[in-house]
């Protein structure tokens, strides 16, 4: 099938996340439900904030903006993790290897700059409230999701580009469920140094740099509830960053395991567990921590069903929740 170079190869065989029968079928089920709950909750979060326009606030845009991205992100990877559980050989051609890799690196890029973007949301709603409008502006938001996006597209050229100028030879099975970074670069039979060294930086610069604005952000929040004299509004303002601060330490924790150490130092079985988090688990859990613990989600819910007849008679909405 392939004899020497890339360009004869034309396919991958994709292990898959375990190889025991007994699991196979529970499993299946299991992320099926899994991703089951991705897809509606974060379509419906998009729904909601598009039908309701006292939702068009800028924490709910970049909300918009991380569930349209948790959407697309697991769906770059689940259907493959499916379709491993099935009892047949798990192949992709090439070019959907490179495909499913670029998109999966550009949407988890993305969603490290979009949270980045709602910790300063937040920073901004906490600590500068009489200056929220004017620094939070369309504007401003527009171009914090641009540059999100903008940094995506580099970071995903980046390594796919790297990438395709690896030769690969017989070995085209990816101790993986879908087609990550370090288990492609594993199968080269040329250097991968390149490939690691952009790792590292790109990678570097995708977490350190958010998860140092991160920690700078929550940093002037927390001196700001600290100063807060009442009880009740220090435990107001610590729910409201609470759902985040999971969010973060979720995605970025498993993110950080995975990426930022060299590639002949990972073990493929730790790694496809640290990936379920960062592919399955907090794309499915983002829509429900900001829906079940959100005043104004619940409450939009209930209007766009028709449980709420007294929509009229609602007097103010909180910003932040």
């Amino acid at each position: 099938m392939q004899k020497g170079n890339r360009s004869f190869l034309t396919d991958f065989i994709l292990v898959g996340l375990t190889d025991q029968p007994d699991l196979q079928l529970p499993l299946f089920f299991l992320f099926l439900v899994m991703y089951l709950v991705t897809v509606i909750g974060n379509l419906g979060m998009i729904t909601l904030i598009g039908l309701n326009s006292y939702l068009h606030t800028p924490m709910y845009f970049f909300l918009f903006n991380m569930s349209f991205i948790d959407f697309c992100y697991s769906s770059v990877s689940t259907p493959k993790m499916l379709m491993n559980f099935l009892p047949k050989e798990n192949i992709i051609s090439f070019m959907g290897c490179m495909a499913q890799l670029y998109f999966f690196t550009f949407f988890a890029v993305s969603e490290c700059y979009v949270l980045t973007s709602m910790a300063y949301d937040r920073y901004v709603a906490i600590c500068k409230p009489l200056l929220y409008n004017a620094a939070m502006s369309p504007k401003v938001c527009c171009s914090l999701m641009l540059g999100s996006y903008l940094m995506a597209f580099c970071g995903s050229m980046a390594h796919t580009g790297c990438l395709l100028r690896l030769t690969f030879c017989d070995a085209n099975t990816i101790n993986h469920y879908f087609c990550d970074l370090l288990p492609l670069l594993q199968l080269s039979c040329t250097s991968t140094f390149v490939n690691e060294l952009v790792v590292f930086i790109v990678g570097g610069i995708d977490i350190i740099v958010p998860c140092l604005t991160i920690f700078v952000s929550y940093g002037f929040i927390l001196s700001s509830i600290f100063r807060i004299s009442s009880t009740e509004g220090r435990s107001k303002a610590f729910s409201t960053c609470s759902s985040h601060i999971i969010a973060i330490s979720l995605f970025f924790g498993s993110g950080a395991f995975m990426y930022l150490q060299p590639s002949s130092s990972v073990s493929m079985n730790e790694g496809k567990i640290s990936s379920i988090f960062y592919t399955n688990v907090v794309p499915m859990l983002n829509p429900l921590i900001y829906s079940l613990r959100n005043k104004d989600v619940k409450f939009a819910l209930r209007k766009t069903l028709n449980f709420s007849p007294n929509f009229m008679n609602r007097n103010s909405l909180c910003l932040c929740r």
